[in-house]
């Protein structure tokens, strides 16, 4: 797999809402980490961006870092808040949408 092309990340600590800004009207990203194993984002909407339903092959972890968003997973809505985590289990359709603007850190876990 090659790894995309992307900004280098300092090799000193970070705060990851730092990594990445709010865009009106847009959903922002900035890729953290590329291995073939899995993959870190961080991602910055505004309010009323999202991410329609869909489905991924791989399970991911998600963490609010500021802001509300509402999380949808097999038809059951959660919000998530500034500090919460949320588990998406690989093939099970999901969603996103931002309840105020928020950023969020995502861990995508591939199998071998």
């Amino acid at each position: 797999m090659k790894e995309p092309k992307r900004e280098s990340i300092p090799r000193t600590v970070v705060r990851l809402s730092d990594l990445v800004r709010y865009q009106e009207g847009a959903i922002a990203s900035k890729m953290v980490l590329f291995r073939k194993n899995g993959t870190i984002t961080v991602f910055a909407f505004d309010q009323g961006e999202g991410l329609p339903e869909h489905t991924a092959p791989y399970e991911a972890v998600v963490t609010i870092l500021e802001g509300t968003c509402r999380v949808t997973i097999a038809g059951v809505d959660s919000l998530v808040q500034t500090g919460q985590t949320i588990l998406f289990p690989p093939h099970i359709p999901h969603a996103v949408y931002a309840v105020t603007p928020f950023k969020m850190s995502l861990t995508m876990i591939r199998d071998e």
